[in-house]
């Protein structure tokens, strides 16, 4: 008899693409059918000049399966956000600390990330290692860079650099919130900014809540996100 296992998407965020985002769960093979989606601009698929979360939210709609449990995180977590309201056949959806700063856009921990990003693009041109320098800092990652970039960790800079604000995308939250399935969202209690918005994403959607510290906005590698998201999906399926 063939088992037929659940399908978890997984989607990346800012900076790193799929196999560096998420390597630590990895392990979940043994259990669940693992998809690692990597966006367009991302190595190893071609780069791009210019990308646009609601042209990937589009392109990730459209390679959803029904039953399937959406992770988003980050940016990525913005395009799931936006891909599961366009297509609603999930099992669940989970986002961790996705920049979708429209909706908390009246916070003071909010506004003053957004004038610190703004001054990071607002200094000119930047080479890839001086940008992260500067983002990864103010989100919070605790992603390390050496003295020269990797080909892959160059490519998903340029790719970070090339992405529309995610503060700009409009996250629909009433359809949102008469789809279905159950929500979750990620936080790791580093940032308030981050917080902000999480808070308000459980609170409109409505969804569970699950706080994994230990690794700053680099979620997928902090200590307990693997149990949160298997009993969550879990509880889902």
């Amino acid at each position: 008899m063939f088992v037929t296992l659940a399908r978890l998407v997984f989607v990346h965020g800012s900076v790193g693409n799929a196999e560096l985002t998420f390597a630590a769960q990895r392990p979940l093979v043994e259990r669940f059918e693992l998809v690692l989606h990597t966006r367009s601009g991302y190595p190893p698929r071609a780069p791009l000049e210019r990308i646009d979360f609601e042209d990937q939210a589009a392109e990730l709609a459209a390679e959803l399966r029904p039953g399937d449990h959406l992770v988003g995180h980050s940016y990525g977590g913005v395009v799931s956000l936006l891909a599961a309201a366009q297509r609603p056949v999930l099992a669940s959806l989970a986002v961790g600390e996705p920049p979708a700063f429209r909706v908390a856009g009246d916070d003071p921990a909010v506004r003053e990330f957004m004038q610190a990003y703004d001054a990071i693009v607002g200094r000119g041109p930047l080479s890839p290692r001086e940008y992260l320098a500067s983002f990864l800092p103010l989100v919070g990652s605790r992603m390390p860079i050496g003295e020269r970039l990797s080909p892959v960790l160059e490519q998903g800079t340029r790719a970070a650099m090339a992405e529309r604000p995610p503060n700009e995308a409009v996250i629909p939250l009433d359809e949102l919130a008469e789809a279905p399935f159950p929500k979750l969202v990620l936080s790791g209690g580093h940032s308030a900014a981050f917080d902000a918005v999480c808070d308000v994403l459980v609170e409109r959607l409505p969804a569970d809540r699950a706080v994994v510290p230990g690794a700053g906005h680099s979620l997928p590698r902090a200590p307990g996100y693997n149990e949160a998201l298997v009993g969550f999906v879990e509880r889902a399926a």
